[in-house]
């Protein structure tokens, strides 16, 4: 990638609400596209996240659509997974994903698939709907990171970074690849990019190679570091062992 232009951090524009919304329904359209081409056996693969193989892994994410759908499956999710945390001494984002991957866990892939296919337009419609009042309300966030969000963070940012990088582990646990292109993966990358630099505040240059890569700066750094964009925030999501600014924690 050398010679490619680099961007400076600054001028990444902030992934907007309308975006988000289109963003969220190609990814989960290409996460759909690739769950369909999975055998029983990949379904039944160890990832990453101890807990999950990749089948309880889009429980998850079925669970967090369904409840983007509905009103009362959020309420009642935000119910149940509050007495997890509180029983269990889990923060509440552990506490929603195991409500999320107990309470479907019957579903066979082809079961899951089917609702997952179903609820997905639902999802981005009601979350398309999330009036901006609502939306700037914020809420205390208790990992990874201790802080508060905006809801409008978690609803167009978050939740598209979560789907995204599940479609990630899926393909890294049972070693396929990854439909990539720079206009939709790149956009989510640079987006992770441009957060990351806010959060540390450091001056770098950063090579991320890849289809969904690029060159970017701030501060005019030192040595360049050169990373292959999905690894980059692989690692900033806690999947890996990481050093420098590589350690500063990004949410998805």
């Amino acid at each position: 990638m050398t010679g490619t232009r680099s961007t400076e951090v600054t001028t990444i524009p902030a992934i907007e609400h309308r975006e988000a919304m289109k963003l969220q329904a190609t990814e989960l359209d290409r996460a759909l596209e690739f769950l369909r081409t999975l055998d029983a056996e990949q379904w039944s693969i160890q990832t990453n996240c101890p807990d999950w193989d990749v089948r309880r892994m889009w429980l998850h994410v079925l669970g967090a659509c369904e409840a983007g759908a509905s009103m009362r499956e959020n309420m009642h999710q935000m119910r149940a997974g509050r007495k997890r945390r509180k029983d269990l001494g889990v923060s509440l984002e552990a506490g929603l994903s195991a409500v999320q991957v107990a309470e479907r866990e019957s579903l066979s892939p082809p079961d899951l698939l089917e609702r997952l296919e179903r609820i997905a337009p639902k999802t981005i419609k009601r979350r398309s709907r999330t009036p901006r009042l609502v939306r700037a309300v914020k809420i205390g966030i208790d990992a990874p990171v201790v802080e508060k969000w905006a809801l409008g963070y978690l609803i167009d940012v978050i939740y598209l970074r979560d789907a995204w990088m599940h479609r990630v582990d899926t393909a890294r646990a049972t070693g396929r690849d990854l439909d990539l292109t720079s206009e939709h993966d790149g956009r989510i990358v640079a987006d992770v990019v441009a957060e990351w630099a806010r959060r540390h505040g450091q001056p770098f240059t950063l090579e991320l190679t890849g289809v969904a890569g690029g060159v970017f700066t701030s501060g005019g750094g030192d040595e360049p570091c050169v990373i292959d964009a999905i690894e980059f925030c692989c690692l900033l999501a806690g999947r890996g062992k990481a050093t420098g600014l590589l350690n500063t924690i990004v949410p998805f």
